[in-house]
């Protein structure tokens, strides 16, 4: 992230922030699980973000208990270079993989997951 110029991210914040891209709004219990994080943890991460001006959270209308977490404008500007990153990893990580290996590797790890 520092070749992009994101200096004020962690690893784990972009994980939330990624997450934000695919779902517009998501509660925090939301995010825990897609990040396979407590939730202790995600509002950690998710408070740094707000100090930050990544995202925003906002409690629910109807039960103020649940807290949703969105991303601000800043934080939606991130996206391309969230993109470049991404593609330059599995660029990296598919060197030397046929497209044929490739989507059998996918065809396993589909597998695997759908296990959980």
């Amino acid at each position: 992230m520092a070749s992009q110029g994101i200096h004020d991210l962690a690893t784990s914040h972009g994980d939330i922030i990624y997450a934000l891209y695919n779902h517009q709004r998501m509660t925090m219990a939301e995010i825990a699980k897609k990040i396979r994080k407590d939730k202790s943890t995600v509002t950690a991460l998710v408070d740094k973000l707000v100090r930050t001006g990544y995202v925003l959270k906002e409690r629910d209308a109807a039960d103020s208990r649940i807290v949703h977490v969105a991303l601000t404008d800043k934080g939606e500007a991130l996206e391309p270079a969230f993109e470049d990153i991404s593609q330059r990893m599995l660029d990296t990580f598919y060197a030397g993989i046929t497209d044929n290996e490739r989507r059998e590797l996918l065809r396993i790890l589909i597998k695997i997951h759908d296990n959980f």
